[in-house]
């Protein structure tokens, strides 16, 4: 009877613990959400504000030093500096211009607009690969929702990476 006992077990697949899920789960990193630096100019063209604020933000304390933050929004807010007066006079001109032109005379302001966008990706993308990736963070670019309306707005998202614990196995 033992025999028979062992022979109807012999077919029966068991499920065993799976260890490396233990180990995944232990070896996640809690990552801070990012931060958001909104436009804080006077000036609005297509959701890109004219400036960004250069105060320190709170939860970048012992990540990064003040100095290289504001060196970095001063960069960024030199592109804005002498993009922005000349999508103004475009946006003011094609408005004069639209009912003649159905419309037609904003693409100049949108493709400037557009070329804005990326010089400033082209500013976060230096500033990520010399300064900010060795330290853990990814400047970027992003759209989102305004707070206040159903508007959307560019801002400045400063995201964490999460560090690679090397010393578990694979």
């Amino acid at each position: 009877m033992a025999d028979g006992q062992n022979m109807s077990d012999f077919d029966t697949i068991y499920e065993e613990a799976d260890d490396e899920e233990s180990i995944v789960e232990t070896t996640l990193i809690a990552v801070p959400d990012p931060i958001v630096v909104r436009g804080a100019g006077n000036i609005t063209i297509f959701g890109l504000s004219n400036r960004f604020d250069t105060e320190f933000p709170t939860g970048l304390s012992a990540k990064v030093a003040p100095e290289e933050y504001k060196a970095t929004i001063l960069r960024i807010n030199s592109v804005l500096k002498k993009s922005l007066p000349v999508n103004v006079k475009w946006l003011f001109c094609g408005c004069i211009c639209c009912c003649c032109t159905l419309g037609c005379s904003l693409w100049p302001v949108v493709c400037l607009s557009k070329r804005t966008r990326h010089s400033i990706e082209k500013v976060l993308e230096w500033e990520n690969s010399h300064l900010f990736n060795k330290l853990g963070m990814h400047w970027r670019l992003s759209k989102q929702r305004c707070d206040t309306s159903s508007m959307m707005e560019y801002v400045l998202l400063i995201e964490f990476i999460p560090k690679i614990p090397i010393f578990h196995p694979d």
